[in-house]
């Protein structure tokens, strides 16, 4: 079966959830968003990428910290999911039921997006004060940790400081969300330059399972994350990158973010879904073979 015709329980930007008993299933869609619009148009196999390069993830830092991940075999999914095995396969992890952090958890390694621009404006990214003479895409003396709210699909997450994720989640749980996001992200860091990869920054999110912090959503994808390629980095300028930069900026270029999104041409269809695929092979080390029907 090629189509899902269950109702989701749950729909996130590009993730349908469906309740399965103790766990969850996310299945990720070929939906891409940017600038916080969902766009009209699908990325082949998109999904399958985000899908199993966290899954690629989970299992590298299962000795870090905790993760929601079970399993993404559909043969390991519940028995009243196996009509759509096919649909499923590749998209889909089977992942257990967290109490969500409402908070996300960005890390920044390099001065980029919107941190170059108050960088620009005042010297700071997210309210802290950063040395002088840094330009586009220059590695920060250390990676930082720059919260900000999440929001409901369509609102704006807002960046927030330190103190203010203090004030949202307490000291605890604050101070382990700093931590956790600053380990995971300087030992992927580490790892992908090994594979040809500059992580500038990422996103991650965490739950509560069984009383602990624990890594859930997706893990270091190219929607969560900036990839650029080593071989052509030159501070100074903007990196070509591995993920959907190359929608924003096409975005960017031909539309003025009023009314709905338009639709994307067939060359930046297919060269994003390029850059995912390319995205998944260099951080795995892996052919991307495609698991479920397009």
């Amino acid at each position: 079966m090629t189509t899902m015709e269950r109702r989701p329980d749950s729909r996130g930007k590009v993730r349908d959830i469906y309740d399965a008993g103790d766990n969850l299933l996310m299945v990720a869609s070929d939906r891409i968003s940017a600038f916080d619009y969902i766009l009209p148009d699908e990325i082949p196999f998109k999904g399958e990428v985000l899908n199993r390069i966290s899954a690629f993830w989970f299992n590298k830092f299962a000795n870090l910290l905790p993760n929601h991940m079970v399993s993404i075999d559909p043969q390991e999914f519940p028995a009243d999911f196996s009509d759509y095995e096919d649909y499923l396969a590749g998209r889909t992890m089977l992942v257990k039921k967290a109490e969500p952090i409402m908070v996300e958890c960005i890390v920044r390694g390099y001065l980029t997006g919107s941190g170059k621009k108050t960088y620009d404006a005042d010297g700071t990214v997210c309210g802290i004060k950063l040395p002088e003479g840094l330009v586009e895409a220059s590695k920060l003396p250390e990676p930082l940790f720059t919260p900000s709210t999440k929001a409901a699909i369509g609102d704006h997450d807002e960046n927030i400081s330190y103190e203010r994720c203090v004030e949202l989640v307490g000291e605890d749980i604050a101070s382990q969300l700093r931590d956790l996001s600053l380990s995971i992200y300087k030992a992927a860091a580490d790892y992908a330059a090994t594979r040809g990869i500059i992580i500038a920054d990422t996103k991650f999110e965490f739950g509560i399972i069984d009383g602990k912090v624990t890594l859930i959503d997706e893990c270091l994808t190219p929607d969560s994350s900036r990839f650029w390629p080593a071989d052509s980095y030159e501070e100074g300028k903007v990196q070509p990158s591995y993920d959907k930069q190359y929608v924003r900026d096409w975005l960017k270029e031909n539309w003025d973010f009023t009314g709905e999104a338009p639709e994307l041409p067939a060359e930046v269809i297919e060269g994003t879904s390029a850059r995912y695929r390319e995205a998944y092979e260099i951080i795995t080390g892996e052919k991307f073979v495609p698991l479920k029907s397009e």
